[in-house]
């Protein structure tokens, strides 16, 4: 009989990426990566490749509750992450799971692809604001997420604050806001706040212009090192420090916008 112990069990709630940058493809590759046992309830399949997003479609409701019970109830999860969640009714259902599971849940507010096309619908967005972002431990939107969520632009660092404030409203016990898209700024700076403490998060600005799955693999990241019991400060600085080194690793596919490289500490 193998005496192996089974490593942190972290769970994505999320869509596939046909080209494996983003989505649950992304996700599963950064847990591996940082040690811990990743599971996965798919909630939509895309077709997408490096230039864009072809094609969408949304899984029932009854089989997204079916994907989570089945893992949850047998296998047990230590944390758990949600990116794309398509329509009104899957954001009310997965909410509604997670209300009670008893573990960090890092909420991705996924909106808008690296390309510009839309993964949520209009109609989800109050769900998200006033049942998804309630259960949340950490929400990680980037700057076109909180302007879809709450209606404030950030365009300098110093608006990044009230941007936080925003978001804190709707009820996540901590919010990473991802500054990368700060046009002009010489770092990548992020700022993780409860409201009272603040962590700015900084790191060097590589020009790479292979980024695609930079949002999945931050907050699958800090879901895997939450499932190891670092504090959500602790986890939001390792996570940062991994999609850093992926980002400047990140390397050509197809004629549009290439992954960022998952494995490059295994290389």
């Amino acid at each position: 009989m193998s005496g192996a112990v089974a490593p942190p069990r972290v769970l994505t709630v999320a869509g596939s990426d046909s080209g494996g940058g983003a989505g649950i493809q992304a996700d599963l590759k950064t847990m591996l990566a940082l040690g811990v046992h990743g599971m996965s309830v798919l909630t939509a399949v895309t077709a997408q490749n490096s230039v864009g997003v072809q094609g969408a479609w949304e899984l029932p409701v009854e089989a997204v509750r079916a994907q989570y019970r089945s893992v949850v109830d047998d296998i047990g999860v230590q944390a758990v992450k949600t990116g794309m969640l398509a329509s009104a009714e899957q954001v009310e259902a997965v909410a509604e799971l997670l209300a009670d599971v008893g573990v960090p849940v890092v909420v991705d507010p996924v909106g808008i692809s690296k390309h510009g096309d839309s993964l949520l619908a209009e109609s989800a967005l109050d769900s998200v604001r006033t049942r998804l972002l309630p259960v949340a431990t950490v929400a990680t939107p980037n700057l076109d997420e909180v302007a879809q969520l709450t209606g404030v632009r950030v365009e300098s660092e110093e608006q990044l604050r009230p941007a936080a404030r925003a978001v804190l409203a709707y009820g996540p016990r901590w919010v990473l806001v991802k500054g990368g898209h700060l046009a002009g700024a010489a770092d990548a700076v992020d700022l993780l706040t409860d409201g009272v403490e603040e962590h700015w998060l900084r790191a060097p600005r590589y020009d790479n212009r292979h980024t695609h799955g930079t949002g999945c693999t931050l907050a699958s990241a800090l879901a895997a090192r939450l499932a190891y019991g670092d504090s959500v400060p602790e986890a939001a600085r390792a996570a940062k420090a991994y999609v850093t080194g992926a980002i400047e690793a990140g390397f050509p596919l197809g004629a549009g916008v290439g992954p960022v490289h998952h494995g490059w500490r295994l290389r």
